[in-house]
């Protein structure tokens, strides 16, 4: 089973996100779960690492394993916010679709 939390902030950013874990609901290279997990996680990593002026410190030693957190903010804070929307909105179906294979959290931390 995967588990992950993302940390959101003010204005709906992105501090942290954190995931261990494999699907197991297929076949290792057919998995379903692991894949849409992968696209959402890697993609959203891949949007924020984009953004001028955000710093990130990520994590991923070996698969199954995907970490990082926020250490500068964006300038464009609202394109940060809509990032981090898309990779919650995104695991939230993921894990109500596939409970057996995604246990997900979203924390609220208002006060970073």
């Amino acid at each position: 089973m995967i588990s992950a939390k993302a940390v959101v902030g003010t204005g709906g950013v992105l501090l942290a996100f954190d995931a261990k874990g494999h699907a197991r609901s297929g076949p290792a290279g057919s998995d379903i779960v692991c894949a849409a997990f992968s696209v959402l996680a890697r993609t959203a990593y891949k949007a924020l690492e984009g953004l001028e002026g955000l710093e990130l410190r990520g994590y991923a030693p070996e698969p199954g394993i995907l970490s990082f957190e926020v250490l500068k903010p964006a300038v464009n804070a609202e394109r940060a916010a809509g990032i981090a929307d898309f990779l919650v909105v995104g695991l939230l179906d993921l894990a109500r679709d596939y409970p057996e294979a995604l246990v997900f959290s979203v924390e609220r931390n208002l006060e970073e």
